[in-house]
């Protein structure tokens, strides 16, 4: 069961919005969401003390000037000193809201998200789940590129070993105690979508379609999708490492194998020609030496920025 979850009691919701860049995109989602809870709040679904957390995550354009004018008793904002990246957003929202709340919904602030989709979130949690993810039924609305990469990377995150909900992205339901527990986790290099499933309780699944975005531009271009793939892989699985160690094995054995032929080749009298074997040798295991240097060094940088310890973010202002 839900910690708070029941019938006769209407939780206080907070709905937490990470925002950068997003002046374009403001207008159109405060007015929307505001509508939708209080809705919600008439209907009986949510208590009235229920409200609305921008985070805006070190934001260049007007998007704090916009949330401030909007303050009010169920729009509130938080502002960080500097952009910390979208993950570390969110924490931070679940953080600011968790005193002042019974249930967490997180959702991109671009209105792709199916706001109409909280209300059957609600209703799960008051049937037991303590969470609930918010998936995509399909990808029409996606370019082929976006596509091919999301699903490239769901799959090879299974082969890892990592949890994770396919066509997931950051639209879900968590109770007040499956966001004590994520609060937890001290890790610097953050990856929600893959330490929430491991949080067990009951967890359930809510299938919308993802909406057009209206105004602004995507905040996650081709390299933030690389670099949130590469967080997410070096953050819960050594496989890649192990996977170089297995390649290593492998070109052992090759090398043994091409001696033994050449040896063959030599006492037998035919001529090696040899130049070009050799250098393709030589370029192939380079690139995968360098290669391998390259993985090791992510997580040796990742153990550095760890064992810093140095604060996530700070908040520079509120309203």
């Amino acid at each position: 069961m839900g910690m708070e979850g029941n019938s006769l009691h209407m939780e206080r919701v907070a709905i937490i919005l990470p925002c950068l860049n997003e002046e374009a995109m403001l207008p159109h989602t405060i007015p929307t969401l505001l509508a939708e809870l209080t809705r919600l709040v008439e209907t009986e679904h949510i208590s009235p003390e229920s409200f609305l957390l921008f985070v805006d995550d070190g934001s260049a354009d007007s998007t704090w000037e916009i949330i401030s004018a909007n303050s009010s008793q169920t729009l509130k904002g938080v502002r960080l000193s500097r952009q910390c990246g979208h993950q570390t957003a969110l924490l931070a929202g679940l953080e600011e809201a968790l005193p002042h709340c019974d249930v967490c919904v997180t959702m991109d602030a671009d209105l792709q998200d199916d706001v109409a989709s909280i209300q059957e979130m609600l209703q799960m949690f008051r049937q037991g789940a303590d969470i609930v993810y918010g998936v995509r039924r399909d990808r029409h609305s996606d370019t082929w590129l976006k596509k091919t990469t999301a699903s490239t990377f769901y799959d090879t995150m299974r082969r890892l070993g990592v949890e994770s909900v396919s066509n997931h992205a950051d639209f879900r339901l968590m109770s007040s105690r499956a966001v004590a527990d994520i609060l937890d986790y001290e890790e610097r290099n953050l990856y929600l979508r893959g330490i929430i499933p491991l949080l067990g309780y009951r967890q359930e699944k809510v299938y919308y379609d993802r909406a057009p975005r209206q105004a602004g531009k995507s905040k996650y271009p081709l390299r933030k999708m690389l670099d949130f793939a590469v967080d997410g892989i070096t953050s819960f699985s050594v496989r890649p490492v192990r996977m170089l160690f297995w390649l290593g094995i492998l070109f052992t054995f090759t090398a043994l194998g091409i001696g033994i032929y050449t040896l063959i080749r030599h006492f037998t009298g035919e001529t090696i020609a040899g130049w070009t074997s050799l250098m393709l040798s030589i370029w192939f295991c380079t690139g995968v030496l360098l290669m391998g240097l390259g993985i090791i060094g992510e997580y040796v940088g990742k153990i550095y920025i760890e064992v810093k310890k140095r604060p996530r973010y700070k908040v520079a202002d509120r309203v």
